[in-house]
């Protein structure tokens, strides 16, 4: 695409069609539609992966939409391509404005859990890219190294592409991959954890949940493993993170759980894994999921944040 095509065609700089009909508008908007409705699962995962918050994503999903109906369809060579650059675009923006939001927010700041198809699992690397333990990976690179990484390594667009997303060079880009594959190396889970693993590690969370019975519990839980609740300030919650298998039974020994109600405990898929759904008096109250390393849970993430739970309510695709 030519720099003056590439211009003209950017959404953030509407241009008028001059002696357009209502049918040619119509006949437009619908090829728009049909597009960004063909992309909009990969578009979402892109924006959730970014933003580890799938109230923004759908906030960012709108805001490229509303780009996206105003482009010239007929200077785009690639529409997925240039898609995904509009949505990279406003998941920065937005996950830059979310960094000043997390500043001020009470207690630890969980991803927003997504429930989602058991056949997630079957493309690994889809799964653990959007899994709760990646996520809390991803939240400590920075903006544009999230996307880069998140860009080359899920979604395996080339240097150039993500250049135009991130408005880098594609030596540069070259260069924030590099250190962000290298941050994220030294801080991702050891090995992805099977299903299997997984589901074993919240069955005796599942028991103890139910029945107060810790035993099974403690004994998949590695020594080092570090306990983070999120109430969002709304709901209690841990205010800060529990570290050590001694701490953190303590913590369960006392109750994390809330008491003096009926509890239920569902396993379910959450961000493409097995996780829990718990709910009170019948209404959802929280989701665990777990981190695995080596058969032992290493971390384990509790959301009780209401406004973090409308997307365990129905599944969400998710996809690349």
């Amino acid at each position: 695409m030519s720099e003056r095509s590439e211009r003209r065609a950017d959404p953030a700089e509407p241009h008028d069609r001059p002696g357009r009909t209502a049918a040619v508008d119509s006949a437009i908007v619908d090829s728009a539609t049909g597009a960004f409705v063909a992309h909009r699962n990969l578009l979402f995962t892109v924006a959730y992966e970014m933003l580890g918050s799938a109230a923004d994503a759908e906030d960012v999903l709108q805001e490229t939409w509303l780009r996206w109906v105003d482009v010239d369809l007929d200077t785009v060579r690639e529409q997925r391509a240039y898609l995904v650059r509009i949505v990279t675009r406003q998941a920065l923006d937005r996950l830059r404005a979310l960094g000043r939001r997390k500043e001020s927010y009470v207690g630890p700041w969980l991803p927003e859990p997504l429930l989602t198809a058991p056949d997630v699992a079957e493309d690994v690397e889809l799964a653990e890219s959007v899994s709760m333990a990646m996520l809390l990976v991803l939240e400590t690179l920075q903006p544009t190294e999230r996307a880069v990484f998140v860009l080359r390594e899920v979604f395996d667009l080339d240097y150039d592409e993500i250049a135009e997303a991130v408005g880098k060079s594609p030596n540069a880009v070259r260069q924030i991959a590099y250190r962000a594959r290298a941050h994220v190396a030294a801080r991702r889970p050891r090995g992805v954890a099977s299903p299997a693993e997984t589901r074993a590690a919240l069955q005796a969370f599942q028991r103890a949940v139910e029945t107060g019975e810790l035993q099974s519990l403690l004994d998949v839980l590695a020594p080092d493993v570090v306990a983070l609740s999120d109430g969002g300030g709304v709901r209690h919650a841990l205010l800060r993170p529990v570290v050590g298998i001694d701490d953190v039974a303590r913590l369960l020994a006392v109750g994390w759980w809330t008491r003096d109600a009926e509890r239920s405990v569902e396993l379910v898929q959450i961000n493409g894994a097995p996780g829990l759904l718990v709910r009170v008096d019948g209404e959802i109250d929280g989701v665990v999921a777990v981190r695995v390393e080596n058969g032992y849970v290493t971390g384990a993430y509790h959301v009780r944040n209401p406004d973090k739970l409308s997307h365990v309510k129905r599944e969400t695709m998710v996809t690349r």
